[in-house]
């Protein structure tokens, strides 16, 4: 039932870290750093003429990067109040602000980013995205930032008190997530599918279904917001985040993990995840 997949070593806070995710269409953008344009008129000025000074200034003179998400997925990427906030959203500007870019956030349904992707319509996808053989087909990921797992939620009296148990069961799951991919799994499983986490959370509370599989940290949130459920100890799967990429575009690939290294290495990253996830 459970499908290997390789995990990577993270910083303690970070093991629980940054796939799953419907609404309208909305746009949050990140201005042009002043950084990043002083650096493109200094290079003109000294007469840099290489292509990297070139791009540099084309860029600080209002490159854009499009992103798109799924803002139901807390604390990875959510609304407040017009914005969409989250990790994800929050390493993304810190990107694009490192590429003297700005960012334009989309959110839409989870199971239409990589569509978004290959049709050219957005650059990349940052929604709490595992890594996974079948997605890898169809876009580049970046280097992993962070690992997690597909926990299961079942009422605090369920007779479900593991993974194995969820055979000939009622499972909610999100579509187009890997809680929806690795369900398939499940022998005997009836596996009701859902535009958002949260929906299958209601059916569970309204005892329409047995569980529901979803990634560990909304898991967290679903369950400290609902009464009388809980999470099982053992996990169905644990998985790698990385952001995806239109396939071949290694040159955009080469920058976001430069500038991912960056943020890891001066702490910013681990400032993005402490603001979201705190130590329990």
């Amino acid at each position: 039932m459970k499908k290997s997949i390789i995990t990577i070593a993270a910083a303690v806070c970070m093991a629980a870290v940054l796939t799953a995710c419907g609404g309208s269409q909305t746009k949050t953008k990140t201005e042009t750093t002043a950084a990043a344009t002083e650096k493109a008129g200094t290079e003109a000025a000294s007469g840099e003429t290489s292509a990297e000074g070139s791009e540099a200034a084309t860029e600080a003179a209002g490159g854009k990067l499009v992103m798109v998400t799924n803002a139901e997925f807390p604390p990875y990427e959510f609304r407040e109040n017009n914005d969409i906030v989250g990790i994800d959203a929050d390493i993304a500007r810190a990107i694009a602000e490192k590429l003297g870019m700005e960012l334009e956030i989309q959110d839409m349904a989870f199971d239409s980013l990589i569509p978004a992707i290959q049709s050219g319509k957005a650059d990349f996808a940052a929604a709490g995205m595992t890594v996974n053989e079948d997605r890898k087909k169809n876009v580049d990921f970046t280097d992993t930032y962070a690992e997690a797992a597909q926990v299961i939620i079942v009422k605090e009296d369920s007779d479900i008190a593991s993974p194995d148990d969820l055979t000939g069961k009622k499972i909610g799951v999100q579509t187009g997530t890997t809680g929806d991919i690795y369900a398939d799994d499940i022998e005997n499983g009836d596996i009701q599918r859902f535009n958002k986490g949260m929906e299958a959370v209601m059916s569970l509370t309204q005892g329409k279904i047995d569980a529901v599989i979803i990634d560990r940290e909304p898991a967290k949130v679903f369950v400290k917001e609902n009464e009388g459920l809980k999470i099982l100890d053992e996990a169905f799967t644990e998985e790698e985040y990385a952001i995806a990429i239109k396939k071949g575009n290694t040159e955009l690939v080469d920058k976001f993990n430069t500038a991912i290294k960056e943020l890891k290495e001066s702490g910013e990253f681990q400032k993005i995840v402490d603001k979201y996830i705190t130590a329990e």
